[in-house]
């Protein structure tokens, strides 16, 4: 006998919305971003914000990075909506280069820009952020808000604790970035709440052939040690 049949409908439990079987789904996110995340080739992610509009000179440099990525060979990576995300795969899709897009499903602001040649969409947010990480060799970061802030941090924790490689993390933008280094330098570094050295995981330029040539410089470094072990 059904142990359940004796119960009203609405205390019939359903199971696929149960944490249990949510584990399905979130392998199945995971198996695929990664099949197709690993045929990318070597590649950049870029951040910033989606309230960033074309005029805005930011939004030109990012589209800058974009070519300069697809001319050295690196495909571009970013959320996959508008403001900086847009244009940097823009410049990368328009240079005829790899122009990737992880788009996560929100209620606002977040649609699939129309310059990307590889687009992936993530249900969960924990999943698109291993995938920005996993299959970059550097980061560079535009002006952003919450989301580029965390990103921010969580690249330089996970290499400061030493669970990823360190790559290169280029900040573009010295006015914007300038006073949370100093914020940062005063009262984590000064205050010894940091190391010493911490502050030098991440660089802050102005341009984006600053940016791009401190990307490729390390990856170029990194391959020369890899090829004399």
């Amino acid at each position: 006998m059904n142990s359940l049949a004796h119960l009203p409908n609405r205390d019939v439990i359903d199971f696929t919305t149960q944490d249990p079987w949510r584990l399905f789904r979130i392998m199945a996110e995971f198996v695929d971003s990664f099949e197709q995340m690993h045929k990318i080739g070597p590649a950049v992610t870029v951040f910033g914000s989606a309230r960033i509009g074309e005029t805005d000179p930011y939004y030109l440099k990012a589209v800058r990075v974009g070519q300069l990525l697809a001319q050295n060979n690196f495909a571009t990576i970013t959320g996959g909506g508008p403001g900086i995300m847009e244009a940097a795969n823009k410049g990368a899709f328009e240079a005829g280069g790899k122009s990737v897009g992880l788009n996560i499903e929100l209620p606002h602001e977040q649609k699939p820009n129309a310059f990307q040649n590889r687009l992936l969409s993530f249900h969960y947010f924990f999943i698109r952020k291993v995938c920005f990480v996993k299959y970059a060799s550097g980061f560079i970061l535009f002006p952003g808000g919450f989301g580029t802030l965390d990103e921010l941090f969580e690249s330089i924790t996970l290499i400061q604790t030493g669970r990823i490689p360190q790559f290169p993390v280029a900040l573009v933008g010295r006015e914007y970035w300038g006073g949370l280094f100093e914020w940062m330098n005063k009262h984590l570094r000064d205050a010894q709440l940091i190391g010493a050295h911490d502050l030098d995981l991440f660089r802050i330029v102005e341009e984006p052939e600053e940016a791009v040539e401190f990307i490729v410089s390390v990856d170029q470094a990194r391959r020369a040690r890899q090829g004399a072990a």
